[in-house]
């Protein structure tokens, strides 16, 4: 076979080697399987497809949460411990409410054994506090939001 002819075939073949190489430095999964389906993508640091994440390193407040924790005298060290710690009240949350689920879970809070219902809404890496509850104390609070009930 002439050189000339051959030389086509040979640059399409090291191109292939090459970026089969690439792909295996930069730890990248090849686009399919044996039987040439689309892989699934691997799942994010947090999967919410399987219910409420209660890791705490993607927590953030709505200022609707930060008033009521403040009204309510609730720390941000209080809320993750619900989180970790609470009992999910299913009858209080919303598993299929969007643009994210809703949870609402409840128990005491150890510095001074309040009894709280901390709700929150998870999307993706996110877990956004909506709101604080006292569940057995009413407190006069005057926050954003609250002239639309």
């Amino acid at each position: 076979m002439n050189l000339k002819k051959a030389m086509p075939y040979l640059f399409l073949a090291v191109l292939l080697v090459a970026t089969i190489t690439i792909r295996r430095c930069k730890g990248m999964a090849p686009l399919t399987d044996d039987t040439n389906k689309p892989r699934r993508q691997q799942p994010s640091t947090a999967d919410r497809d399987r219910g409420f994440d209660r890791r705490v390193s993607y927590i953030n407040y709505s200022a609707h949460a930060k008033c009521r924790m403040k009204c309510r005298k609730i720390t941000q060290e209080e809320v993750k411990d619900i989180m970790q710690n609470g009992n999910i009240n299913y009858n209080k949350s919303d598993v299929n409410d969007r643009p994210c689920p809703t949870y609402a879970l409840e128990g005491y809070t150890q510095k001074d054994n309040q009894h709280v219902r901390i709700v929150f809404a998870q999307c993706d890496n996110n877990t956004k506090v909506v709101t604080c509850i006292d569940l057995e104390q009413d407190f006069e609070c005057h926050c954003p939001g609250d002239d639309k009930k």
